[in-house]
């Protein structure tokens, strides 16, 4: 059973939670911009976390799938329509629905956001590399869709009350407010090993002005425009390991902030760390979104992102409830 690309989008990529474990080779982790709506969609299909789904960004692609399938559609809102021989309607986001054999999956453009997740029941299959599908465009690990592209899964045993033409899917869905909801809020920062390098007016416009995503942002970093921040003297270092989240200074002030195809190492000075709870709503940002940030401090962030798993968690038990 294969899912065939007719049409690529814009930039679609297979991902999963990508390779960890692997930085002191130099080998980055890749994986979902948006973990919690990558996670819903897959369980949304039955499937266990973590199985590899198709990242989409800004347009999506056309695909067919040449079997059944039970697929799901989660994360930044895109319009998608189902075709198929005995009848054609838009395809829900958010809930399981049940696609037969045949069926073109045509989806365009996000109204908001940057980011959307199509899981099919049984995972999307690829050889991957270091027990990862993950593609990883900075390292050159793998490459985004084209036309033409083939990616096997298992055909879909869709439960009963799915296999309505008029209606192929579930009765229930899931709010998406908690989980893809771009309010304008500050993103939460932890003061960085270098923060106290900062000069005293970098340190409070860091909190108190706003910055705007500038264009070239991508999967690796996210270059902010706004106030130039300097150093209150110079400052030598080394480079030293770096994570997605970590905002890194270069010497034109402007502040980077890595994102999950960031390098192992990075010798810019490191003024901050976004709160991890909050990199799902910043991997949602497009280019020209104005941004503020809120300080706040290690345990804080740790504390937020233990009950932002646990709710994940509580949500994806009662999904597997549901579904049969």
């Amino acid at each position: 059973m294969t899912l065939q690309v007719l049409k690529p989008g814009l930039l679609t990529t297979l991902q999963d939670r990508g390779r960890h474990g692997l930085a002191r080779f130099g080998i980055g982790a890749s994986g979902a911009m948006d973990r919690p709506c990558f996670e819903l969609a897959n369980t949304l299909v039955g499937n266990a976390c973590g199985m590899a789904a198709l990242e989409i960004t800004l347009l999506g692609p056309v695909v067919r799938f040449s079997e059944d399938a039970l697929v799901a559609l989660t994360g930044a809102a895109i319009a998608a329509r189902v075709e198929h021989a005995a009848g054609s309607f838009d395809l829900p986001l958010w809930r399981p629905v049940f696609l037969r054999a045949g069926s073109v999956l045509r989806m365009a453009g996000m109204a908001r956001g940057v980011r959307s997740y199509l899981a099919v029941a049984g995972g999307l299959r690829s050889a991957g590399w270091m027990e990862s599908a993950s593609v990883d465009l900075h390292a050159g690990i793998g490459r985004a869709l084209v036309a033409g592209d083939e990616l096997e899964y298992d055909s879909g045993h869709a439960p009963d009350g799915l296999r309505d033409e008029s209606r192929p899917w579930a009765s229930w869905s899931l709010n998406p407010a908690p989980w893809f909801a771009l309010e304008p809020r500050p993103i939460r920062l932890v003061a960085g090993s270098h923060y106290q390098a900062l000069d005293a007016g970098a340190q409070r416009a860091l909190f108190e002005s706003e910055f705007s995503v500038s264009a070239g942002c991508n999967r690796v970093g996210m270059r902010l425009s706004g106030p130039r921040l300097q150093l209150a003297g110079p400052l030598e270092l080394i480079s030293e390991p770096v994570t997605m989240g970590t905002v890194q200074l270069p010497p034109a002030g402007e502040p980077i902030i890595l994102m999950c195809e960031h390098p192992s190492t990075g010798g810019y000075p490191r003024i901050a760390r976004v709160a991890a709870v909050d990199l799902p709503l910043l991997a949602q940002q497009r280019p020209g979104a104005v941004l503020r940030f809120e300080r706040i401090d290690g345990g804080t962030a740790e504390h937020l992102l233990i009950h932002q798993h646990q709710r994940l968690q509580e949500l994806c038990a009662e999904i597997r409830r549901r579904l049969p």
